[in-house]
């Protein structure tokens, strides 16, 4: 059995989420980092410390009038030649950056969890931490749902942060997300004896006519602009290079602003597509920003003046969403670029890793 990797929650931060990335954890393999984030939490008195497969959560019992979740995921996409990490300076004479797989989606993020999970030991509200697994695959298997259907009430608050990357600023909500498929239908034929058949592809064309003309939204809500997008993200069709085909299959998606219900985001795909078979093959509610709550107030205050921006839309999906659909309102707020997520060059600046601190602590204990 390899090493339990050593967590030191009070040392160097940069050392922490360094530690943390070095310690590969691709999805559905978090056994180990989940080990070592449970071990290091169990050191402190202050925490209650619950496990569930490999998720970690840590909860402090004072008696607060309030109670928080702060978020975020053990799990990364698979490595790519890129850990152990670096250390190097930033461009242009900009803050060091730490590089490799994790950096930014979200071990830099999860490195400020840990640290203040230790030592804020008497916080102003009480916190439940929430490190979960299997978020970079499909839905069925995300930790953090799994905790919401099973033990919702290690993940009940009045207000939770998801510690996704954002540059170090609030991203409000989130969009929703649906995925379908709209089919086009002809009659198989050689294509020798063309005229017997009718070429589904063909057919195909009034549907990505409609994509092309398509004119996304921007909406206002509470606050925030959120934008929207209907785009094909694939079409399959065609079974030999003689066969005129009989079936065209376009994959749209719709990325909803979160005034929409799930049911309005479906209604409005079948009335672009009318006419068409549209079968939706995944649907996720957006969350909005709930940056009206009075917890949530109180957070971008403390952010802010710790010198973060002004909160923004999230733009795409997150797991927000999640303790949205709790009644939980959520935002996104962790260090790195979320444009770099994934990529080969991931990397993430320190200072965003110390803003992050800087903001959730005054937060937590203002």
């Amino acid at each position: 059995m390899a090493e339990r990797p050593h967590l030191d929650l009070e040392g160097d931060l940069v050392t922490l989420a360094r530690a943390l990335c070095d310690t590969p954890s691709v999805s559905g393999d978090e056994a180990a980092l989940a080990d070592a984030v449970e071990h290091a939490l169990r050191a402190y008195p202050h925490l209650e410390v619950l496990r569930d497969g490999d998720a970690v959560v840590a909860r402090t019992h004072l008696g607060r009038a309030e109670r928080v979740v702060i978020a975020g995921h053990l799990d990364t996409v698979p490595v790519a030649d890129n850990l152990p990490t670096r250390l190097r300076p930033g461009a242009d004479g900009g803050p060091d950056e730490i590089w490799g797989r994790g950096t930014v989606d979200m071990k830099g993020g999860v490195a400020v969890q840990l640290a203040l999970a230790a030592r804020v030991t008497a916080p102003t509200r009480d916190v439940t931490w929430v490190f979960y697994d299997q978020e970079e695959v499909e839905a069925e298997r995300n930790g953090l749902g799994r905790l919401v259907r099973t033990r919702p009430e290690w993940v009940r608050a009045d207000f939770a942060v998801l510690c996704e990357p954002t540059r170090a600023g609030i991203e409000g909500g989130c969009n929703g997300t649906l995925r379908a498929e709209v089919r086009t239908s002809g009659v198989a034929a050689h294509s020798g004896r063309a005229w017997l058949g009718v070429n589904a592809i063909h057919a195909a064309a009034p549907v990505l006519e409609r994509l092309a003309r398509y004119e996304p939204r921007t909406v206002d809500v509470d606050g925030l602009t959120y934008r929207e997008g209907l785009n094909a993200v694939g079409i399959r069709g065609g079974i030999a290079g003689n066969v005129i085909p009989d079936e065209c299959v376009v994959t749209v998606n719709y990325r909803f602003a979160p005034e929409l219900t799930p049911e309005q985001a479906e209604a409005h795909v079948r009335e672009v597509f009318a006419g068409h078979d549209v079968r939706i093959t995944d649907l996720a509610p957006g969350a909005r920003p709930g940056l009206d709550h009075p917890a949530a107030a109180a957070f971008a205050a403390a952010v802010g003046g710790a010198g973060g921006p002004a909160p923004v839309a999230k733009e795409g999906w997150t797991d927000v969403a999640r303790f949205s659909a709790l009644g939980v309102p959520a935002v996104n707020y962790g260090p790195g670029d979320p444009s770099l997520a994934h990529a080969d060059d991931e990397r993430c600046p320190v200072d965003q890793v110390a803003a992050c601190f800087a903001g959730l602590e005054a937060w937590l204990t203002s």
